[in-house]
């Protein structure tokens, strides 16, 4: 969740770790700081709030110096306060930090015996002392920092400082992100790629158990035994322009309209209309060999999944199972040889879907990873990688990144239904087409959001919404109640429209919007009932209905019409409506959009 950024080199690392940071801001976070050495003395500035509040306290309390570590908090340990910033220095050493050290408490206690004072609430700073205490008996930071990484469980990046060795960073990964940027008699470390990508596009992803030590000279990556690894450097093709807001007043509102492209990019080179198929190139599943499929997941991902479960049972006819998965290693899961687990990460860096892996390949599982992140963690974790092509997604809130997955889901479903015989070539003809032609209806919907902008004022000051769908379109009710809830903070709940009359019925009145999905289709005299039940009980009726439907406005207060496709690829269509009322109710309430409270984009703490 939070961003770690380090320079070292010949140019003064403040303003590189100003800029990097603010690249970071996207993931969420409550304080910010650096810390800059100069000459063998490093400088810790660092404070509650945001980059702003630590940019203007740099400016009264300068921290010169050509190599440097930078930090945002998301807070964990600790409430968010000046003390518990980042960087923490414990004597010479400064220390940032992602992640959680499990064995925080027994190592604080032993730590506080053997006499040490503790500054700060977090479990970060107790590595400062670990490592400072090291370097006593050691060689060098990095043998310090391997002897003290022996020390600690948990999830975690580590980077390290000393004022004993001067123009020299130590980092550590464990289950969370960590890129090293190669420069030109310079060089850079930080969580994700975005932080250093305006300074070098050549990079070298550190995997699970490895440490890097880093100079202007040059890396070294290692193991946490020392032994070393060689790594070839991976170039970046995506600009960081990509990643600017483009002229749209937010990021998510920007990357609401770049769904269409995002979507055409992730079909591109996939489809094989020669021979109505889908082409998974580096993917050779034996799918004779699948008995069954569990979708794992978090939040948004774990809604895409979902989509993922009709599709797959509908067109391939190979059962399924969804997980949440921050509860799937908890229940003891049955898994075996037979069993495809499909973990679906935006960010490819999710924690509670990567203990899942771990466990399913325990297990014996085979594993595909669909992600939006070439080489993040989980793709390199599984056994085969399918991504996504939705570009950087800086909104915490995901757009772009669920549509496209979405798209992933239908073409993994094609897939499997042609190898499995179940989906004729006729129909597997049909969905390419419509598939291809998506984009285009995309664009439509993105385009016209003035209505929705009005209904979006009418319905902004409710102090609650009910999102009903059937089939697949419940799992986008869940989204649609989801994403009002990030960024706009009302509450919001998503349910299947059957369900309605067994309980939430009884919130029914004229105060509560009630967002209907109401797409041509089988449901769709079901769904008409249940708008029906909801009038009279004076409920306000927002639905998202097909374009050419006569019916839907005698049953609806307001109608969204969205253009015509395939049964099972409505959701990739129903869902765009719900990120536009939702972007709109959240601007009219004047909330932080792009980084809504407590919420961060990649979540690597369990």
């Amino acid at each position: 969740m939070c961003g770690i950024i380090g320079y070292v080199g010949a140019r003064q690392a403040t303003p590189i770790l100003i800029g990097g940071l603010r690249k970071l801001e996207y993931r969420g976070y409550d304080s910010a700081g650096v810390s800059v050495s100069s000459s063998g003395a490093s400088k810790v500035v660092r404070c509650r709030g945001k980059l702003a509040a630590l940019e203007e306290k740099l400016l009264k309390e300068p921290a010169p110096g050509t190599t440097g570590i930078g930090h945002t908090r998301w807070a964990t340990h600790g409430r968010p306060s000046d003390e518990n910033s980042h960087p923490h220095k414990v004597g010479p050493i400064s220390v940032i930090h992602n992640g959680i050290i499990e064995n925080h408490r027994a190592l604080r206690n032993e730590l506080a015996a053997a006499g040490a004072k503790f500054s700060s609430e977090t479990d970060t700073e107790i590595f400062a002392h670990l490592v400072e205490r090291a370097l006593v008996g050691s060689a060098d930071l990095a043998a310090a920092v391997r002897k003290s990484l022996a020390r600690v469980r948990g999830s975690f990046a580590f980077v390290v400082m000393s004022d004993k060795e001067p123009g020299t960073l130590v980092a550590a990964k464990n289950s969370s992100p960590l890129v090293v940027g190669l420069g030109d008699g310079e060089n850079f470390v930080a969580s994700d790629v975005t932080a250093i990508l305006s300074e070098t596009r050549k990079v070298i992803f550190v995997d699970e158990g490895e440490m890097v030590v880093v100079k202007a000279s040059g890396v070294v990556v290692t193991d946490f035994e020392g032994k070393v690894h060689p790594r070839e450097p991976k170039i970046i093709t995506w600009s960081a322009v990509q990643a600017e807001k483009g002229g749209f007043k937010h990021y998510m509102l920007k990357e609401i309209h770049e769904q269409p492209r995002a979507v055409a990019d992730t079909l591109v080179g996939r489809i094989d209309l020669e021979h109505d198929d889908v082409l998974f190139d580096g993917i050779d599943l034996d799918v004779t060999k699948i008995k069954r499929i569990i979708f794992i997941a978090c939040g948004t991902s774990y809604h895409a999944s979902m989509v993922g479960e009709f599709l797959v049972e509908a067109l391939a006819r190979i059962p399924v199972e969804v997980d949440l998965a921050s509860e799937f290693r908890y229940r003891d899961p049955i898994l075996g040889p037979g069993d495809l687990v499909v973990a679906v990460s935006q960010s490819g860096e999710t924690l509670d879907t990567m203990e899942a892996i771990r466990e399913a390949k325990k297990q014996g599982a085979k594993v595909l990873a669909i992600s939006n992140v070439v080489e993040a963690s989980i793709p390199r974790l599984a056994d085969y990688a399918f991504y996504t092509h939705a570009g950087p997604e800086i909104g915490v809130a995901s757009t772009k990144a669920f549509t496209t997955q979405l798209v992933a889901m239908a073409l993994f479903a094609i897939y499997l239904g042609r190898r499995t015989n179940k989906l004729s070539k006729e129909r597997a003809r049909d969905l390419l087409a419509e598939l291809v032609a998506l984009p285009t209806k995309m664009r439509e919907i993105v385009e016209s959001g003035a209505q929705i902008q009005s209904l979006a004022r009418r319905y902004g000051s409710a102090i609650g919404f009910l999102f009903l769908g059937r089939g697949s379109q419940y799992p986008i009710a869940l989204e649609g109640a989801l994403k009002l809830k990030e960024i706009s903070y009302i509450h919001a709940e998503g349910y299947a429209a059957g369900e309605m009359k067994h309980g939430p019925i009884a919130l029914i009145d004229e105060n509560l919007p009630v967002v209907v999905l109401a797409p041509r289709g089988p449901y769709y005299e079901k769904v008409v009932s249940n708008l029906a039940e909801v009038r009279a009980r004076q409920g306000k009726v927002l639905a998202v209905a097909t374009r050419g439907d006569q019916d839907i406005g005698s049953n609806a207060d307001d109608v969204i019409l969205i253009p015509d496709t395939a049964l099972e690829l409505q959701p990739i269509l129903t869902v765009l409506p719900l990120q536009m009322l939702s972007y709109y109710v959240a601007d009219f309430k004047g909330t932080d959009i792009d980084q809504p409270r407590n919420l961060a984009k990649s979540v690597t703490v369990e």
